[in-house]
Formats: C-alpha cells, sequence, structure tokens
C-alpha cells in the first residue's frame, strides 16, 4: 500500500512539472510572439472614446461621441486621492514590476475551478494597458498580449507616471473618463480639490460605476466608500481617526455638466447599450474600431427634437422617445438632465395603470370596457386612498375610469386581480419589483424605485402589437473593423396579453382623448391612443408623463427633476402637448387592426344606468336606450335585459282645481309620456324622470298615452263625473268634480 501511495505520488508530481513546463513553453512561446507589440503613448494621454455609430440610413449621427480632455496631475493631487486607488484595486503596486504572481495564480486556480475566466488578477498597470490598447475580449490570447505590453509600460515609465495615466484614462460612469472629468461632473470641483471621502468615493465605484454611483446607487456606494477607507488604513495611509470622520460624512454630489444634452443623446445611449451588449468599457469599443449601426431615423429624430423645443418645462429635467413597435426599436430618443435620464427610475404614476391594472383585468376576463364600478371612499386594510380631485362620481365605467384617471376604482380592479397576479403581467412587460412592492398603491404607481422611460413605453408597445412583447433597443447591429458582423438584434416576442385584450385596452385609451386627461390630442385626425401619468408630493408634482401610441408608433414624454425638486406642470399638460407636437410632424395613414375575437354587442343603457350591470338589449329597447359596444369573445354578456318587454303600469293623480286640473304622476326615464283633450295632443313628456305636476285646461275628457316608443303605447281615459251635492256645497261644486279613469 506504501509503495502504491508512493507511485501515485511520483506521478502527480511528474504530471504538475510535465503541465508547469508546457504551460511556461507555451507562455515564453506566446510571449516571444507578441514582442512585436508596441505602446502607443498617444493613447494614455487622450482619455476620449470617439465611437464610430451610425443612424438606420448607415450615415455617422451627427452628434459629439467623445468627452473633451481633462488631464489631472499627480502632484497637484492631495496624496490621499491615489492611495485610495492603490489600497483598493493594487496594494503591492509600488512593488511589483507590472505582475502580481501570487494573485494571478489565485486567479487561475479560481478559473479552472469555474471552467472560465470569470476572475482576473489585473494590476494597475495592466489595467492601463487593457483600457488603452487592449479590447476587454476575456481569451488568453488577449491577456499574454497584456502581460507583453504590461511589461513594455513598466520598463518605460515610473511608478508614478503610470499611476497618473491611469487615474487619467479609467472610467468613472456617467460619460466621464479620468479623475479630472469625474470630480468635475460629481462634485463640481477640480481633483486636486477632492476630500478624502470623495477620492474613496471615485476609487471605489471604478470597479462597477452603475453599481456603486452616488447618483442612484447610494447604498452600494456608501459601503463601497467605507470599504475604501478601511483598506487605506489598513495600509497606513490614513489614521484610524481620519477613517472614521470620512465614514461619517454624508455621500454629497454637486452634479456639473458642460453639455447636458449629451449625457442623453441617442448616439450616448446607444453607446451604453453597446457596452452592456458586448460586456466591454466605450475606451474598448473605441479601440476596437468596432462600429455600431443603430435604428435612429433622422427624420423621427428631427420631428421629436422640435416637440421637445416646442414647449417651456420650466428648466425641468426631460426626455422623449420614440419607438418603432413592430421592430421593437428606438428610432428617436433626447434628453436634457445633468443626470443620465436613462438610468435613472421614476415613480411611473397613473401610466402604470393600463400595465399593472387594466390590462390584466381584461385579459383574466374580470372586467369588459364597459364594467360598472362604484367611485366611492374606500379603505384596504388600513389604506385610505383618495381620488386627485377629492370628488367622488358614483359608478361609472372601466372605460371612463381609464380616461379620467379616477384612482378608486383602479385600486378596485387591482384588487380583482390580485397583487401578485397584476405584478406579474408587468414583470413580463420589463418592469421590476422589490418585496416592499406588494399593496394596493401600486395601483397609482406607487413602487420602491419605479421604472426608467425606456421600460414605460416599451412597456406600452404590447398594446398595438396586439399583446406581444419584447423590450425596444437602440442597437440593431455591430460590427468589427473589418465588417464582421459581432451582434445582431433579433427580437423574441411573447404574448403577454389576448389579442382582445391589448384592442379593447387601446379603445380604453383612446377614450382618453375624447374625454379624458389626453383631450390635447383630440384636434389631431389621427388614430391614437393615450395615457397620462402625474406624480404628486404633497401639493407639489414631480413627474409627469404622457404616452401615446399609433398602430406602429410609442412616443413618451417625460418632465421633472431627477434630484426630485418640484414642478409645476401635469401630464395632461406639456408632456402631453410635445406628445401632439410629434404626432403632427410624423403622420401615417395606418389603422388599429380589430382581431376576430372582439366582437360588437347592442346592451341595455336602461340597465346600465339603473343597475349598474352590463345587459344585452332585446329586440324592443328602443334605440335611444340602446349602445353598441365591444367585447372579447371570451367575455360577452349573456343575459338579455327585460326593461322593455312590458310597458309597466303607471299611475296617475288628477286634481280638479276648479277651471284647470293637475295631473301629478312619478315620470320614468324610458317612458313617453303624451297628454290629449280628446285627439288633440296637449303636451308631450319625453325621456324625464322624477315628479311630475302638469296643468290642463279641461272640462270633460283627458287620454293619458304611455310607452316605450309611439307605435305601442298604452292608455288610460279620465273622464268628469258629477257629484250630488247639497245646497250649501253648490258654491263651491267645481271643486268637487271627480276625474274617474
Amino acid at each position: 500500500m506504501k509503495k502504491f501511495v508512493k507511485i501515485s505520488f511520483i506521478v502527480i508530481i511528474v504530471v504538475l512539472f510535465v503541465f508547469v513546463l508546457s504551460l511556461t513553453i507555451f507562455v515564453a512561446t506566446s510571449m516571444a510572439k507578441f514582442s512585436y507589440l508596441k505602446l502607443d503613448d498617444s493613447l494614455f494621454s487622450t482619455p476620449t472614446a470617439n465611437v464610430q455609430i451610425y443612424d438606420k440610413t448607415n450615415r455617422l449621427i451627427d452628434e459629439e461621441n467623445s468627452e473633451s480632455i481633462k488631464f489631472a496631475s499627480i502632484d497637484e493631487l492631495q496624496p490621499y486621492t491615489p492611495q485610495a486607488f492603490i489600497s483598493i484595486e493594487d496594494k503591492t503596486f509600488y512593488n511589483h514590476k507590472g505582475l502580481n504572481y501570487k494573485r494571478i495564480l489565485k486567479a487561475v486556480i479560481s478559473n479552472l475551478k469555474a471552467h472560465s475566466l470569470k476572475e482576473g488578477a489585473s494590476t494597475i498597470s495592466q489595467q492601463l494597458i487593457k483600457n488603452t490598447h487592449l479590447s476587454s475580449e476575456k481569451t488568453f490570447e488577449r491577456k499574454l498580449k497584456e502581460i507583453v505590453l504590461t511589461k513594455k509600460l513598466e520598463s518605460a515609465y515610473t511608478k508614478e507616471q503610470i499611476l497618473e495615466k491611469y487615474l487619467n484614462v479609467i472610467y468613472y460612469g456617467n460619460n466621464c473618463y479620468g479623475i479630472e472629468n469625474a470630480s468635475n461632473y460629481y462634485f463640481s470641483k477640480p481633483a486636486k480639490q477632492l476630500t478624502l471621502s470623495e477620492s474613496a468615493i471615485l476609487a471605489g465605484m471604478i470597479k462597477s460605476p452603475s453599481k456603486y454611483s452616488p447618483i442612484n446607487q447610494e447604498e452600494n456606494c456608501l459601503n463601497r466608500r467605507n470599504l475604501v477607507l478601511s483598506e487605506m488604513q489598513k495600509d497606513g495611509f490614513i489614521s484610524e481617526e481620519e477613517c472614521e470622520r470620512a465614514k461619517s460624512e454624508p455621500i454629497e454630489i454637486k452634479l456639473h455638466f458642460e453639455n447636458t444634452n449629451k449625457i442623453n443623446s441617442y448616439s450616448e445611449s446607444a453607446l451604453c447599450e453597446a457596452c452592456n451588449i458586448l460586456n466591454m468599457p466605450a475606451k474598448s469599443i473605441a479601440i476596437s474600431k468596432y462600429k455600431i449601426h443603430t435604428y435612429q431615423d433622422p427624420e423621427k429624430q428631427k420631428y421629436l427634437n422640435d416637440a421637445l423645443l416646442s414647449e417651456d418645462f420650466q428648466s425641468a429635467d426631460y426626455a422623449g422617445i420614440v419607438l418603432d413597435a413592430k421592430k421593437h426599436s428606438v428610432t428617436a430618443y433626447s434628453g436634457n438632465s445633468a443626470y443620465k435620464i436613462l438610468d435613472a427610475k421614476r415613480q411611473p404614476g397613473s401610466i402604470i395603470k393600463p400595465i399593472l391594472v387594466y390590462g390584466p383585468a381584461l385579459n383574466e376576463d374580470l372586467i369588459s370596457p364597459l364594467t360598472q364600478l362604484d367611485d366611492q371612499p374606500l379603505a384596504l386594510n388600513g389604506y385610505e386612498p383618495k381620488n386627485v380631485d377629492g370628488k367622488y362620481r358614483g359608478y361609472v365605467s372601466a372605460k371612463e375610469a381609464l380616461a379620467k384617471s379616477i384612482n378608486i376604482p383602479a385600486i378596485k380592479v387591482l384588487s380583482y386581480v390580485g397583487i401578485e397576479k397584476a405584478k406579474s403581467y408587468a414583470t413580463e412587460l420589463g418592469f421590476h419589483f422589490t418585496d416592499e412592492d406588494n399593496s394596493y398603491a401600486l395601483a397609482l404607481g406607487g413602487m420602491t424605485y419605479g421604472e426608467n422611460l425606456l421600460t414605460l413605453t416599451s412597456a406600452y408597445s404590447v398594446f398595438p402589437n396586439l399583446g406581444k412583447y419584447s423590450p425596444a433597443m437602440f442597437v440593431e447591429y455591430i460590427t468589427d473593423s473589418n465588417g464582421k458582423i459581432l451582434y445582431r438584434h433579433k427580437p423574441e416576442e411573447k404574448q403577454v396579453f389576448r389579442e382582445d385584450s391589448s384592442y379593447l385596452l387601446t379603445t380604453m385609451m383612446q377614450e382618453s382623448i375624447k374625454n379624458g386627461t389626453a383631450k390635447a390630442l383630440s384636434q389631431l385626425d389621427l388614430p391614437l391612443a393615450s395615457k397620462t401619468g402625474t406624480v404628486g408630493r404633497g401639493k407639489d408634482n414631480i413627474d409627469a408623463y404622457n404616452i401615446t401610441f399609433s398602430p406602429s408608433e410609442v412616443c413618451g414624454v417625460w418632465v421633472g427633476n431627477l434630484d426630485n425638486s418640484p414642478i409645476q406642470i401635469a401630464g395632461g399638460n406639456e408632456p402631453t402637448r410635445c406628445v401632439k407636437k410629434y404626432f403632427e410632424m410624423s403622420k401615417n395613414d395606418e389603422v388599429f387592426t380589430m382581431p376576430e375575437s372582439v366582437v360588437e354587442r347592442e346592451i341595455d343603457l336602461l340597465a346600465l344606468q339603473d343597475d349598474h350591470i352590463v345587459k344585452l338589449a332585446n329586440t324592443q329597447t328602443p334605440k335611444i336606450y340602446k349602445e353598441s359596444s365591444l367585447f372579447s369573445r371570451f367575455n360577452e354578456p349573456k343575459e338579455i335585459s327585460t326593461n322593455f318587454e312590458n310597458i309597466p303600469d303607471e299611475n296617475f293623480e288628477v286634481v280638479d282645481k276648479g277651471d284647470i286640473i293637475n295631473v301629478n304622476f312619478k315620470a320614468k326615464k324610458q317612458l313617453l309620456y303624451y297628454f290629449y283633450d280628446g285627439e288633440k295632443l296637449l303636451e308631450k313628456v319625453k325621456y324625464a324622470s322624477g315628479d311630475k305636476t302638469l296643468t290642463f285646461n279641461i272640462d270633460d275628457c283627458l287620454i293619458i298615452k304611455f310607452g316605450f316608443d309611439e307605435k305601442n303605447m298604452s292608455e288610460k281615459t279620465y273622464k268628469f263625473a258629477s257629484i250630488e251635492t247639497s245646497k250649501k256645497e253648490e258654491k263651491t261644486s267645481s271643486l268637487k268634480r271627480k276625474w274617474l279613469v
């Protein structure tokens, strides 16, 4: 047994030796193969990312796609600023010659276990090379190139020079390359004035600028900053007192951007999307000379720009986006803010109602557009919502409730569907919920974080697509420097709503234009459906939306302030007028196509108004009490109304007043009343309701006809009858006449 163990041990040692030797020879040979690679000093001094981005006509998009060059000298920085980067990124920076072999070995073992190249072991020197000279593809060949160039870097420059170049080219998010740009953008100050806390924030966020963003990931950023400070204390760069004092400071950002439109331009949004698709920073895309081909339509982009400029948004942040609903693509986008608008999640307000409330309810056959909903004060488990105007309207149809964006009916419909079921529909349309998003406030857009404008507008594309959804994209395809296609957008549609549910909801949102909150669009003779949304905080508004769609396009406009300062704008005003302006310029002659699963039925309005029940009209129902309405064939009314089958008996009180008579009766609004003196028509009462008193001069005979229409009427005749009176009563006998039926 001992001999076997000994032999096995020797075999393992030999195998490892052969493996290490082979690996060493392979690496040495490969490095010799790449020895021709040279450093390009110009790549270190230009922190820009010039990327070629094309519109759908294959022309370069006429927008600035690069940052202005700003360079920070390491000698002018506070000592703790570069030290923060060393502590969190490369503790042995001053001791190694470009490579940290212990970290490399650890990473190799981890990657072998994971059967991938997930974990890296890059030093600051390697990161500098990777971000200036190479693409981000994770291959052994690229890694070997990185090693060769890193060795050359260490030979050509001092550690201070390498660190300075590194700080000035690394990416800090929000289109900021270099510490000077980042300091100016996030803190409105030059890099030499950064505090210890601010230096730790910037050093911490470069690992993942979106994950550790001080703008919209404050908790992550705070934890990461504190980790950097702790590491700096361990490394002896700062004292315990300095560490604790910096940790106690809140994160305070003061954004400054020289061109606020650029950060929210179409090309910048497409570039960010390409970075996510390829999993590489913009700098690497530029170095690799990849070309990004987008869906931007220059004509529609101009229409959108003109529409946005036509409104005064009172210095608020704003954005507009246009989607091709059939291709699931973004054809135009523009925004204005010091923040990146499409990275910001905002409360959607009433914009969520079609997605989370009425769409699911229609699809689950719980309501139809005419379903009656009681708009009365409501309390659900301590939640007491109110309508925006403080009014309650009694019974309203689902169609009217959505068109006028009434809150109470929306919450009731959500209770029919169920919160989890409703959320499952919205999740299919790109929404993200937290565990805390579980109250009926969701019906009014009350989410923990909300959603961005692209997600909201993209979700609305499900309606013109008759229930099919796929998220909209900026990028159509990406090619390398030789024209080889690296990526192509291939939308994968999924059926979220049935065709009939989508079409019916579209008709409900068309009502919003006719008689609801989007009435500003009613002047356009175009097939459009619309929804507005306004998010309030106390007496102030903080977000205003309009999302409108035609059979082929969706246009969404948002106005607000990403710092949550109040605005004096509502969704039905400036955003709606802006959308109106866009569709005025981008009109087409397409129409919404009604699917075969939608049927038209005549319903009894009397049953709807009096009993609040949707019933079919019968053959005797007068035209005035019939209305055609659309239903899903899976949820059409079956019960036929009996309201007009038999004329109800009516009671009339005829009171003699001497020279005149009074006729008192309780009118029913479904009946016609005709009053005759013999054959002479005295008066008509049509479709009135409530107590009535009519006065006539008739000596002998009163004929009253009543019925649903003139062809089918009942009749009552009242005649004068003498009454014997005493001599004492003769003087007042005229008051004692009796009218008999």
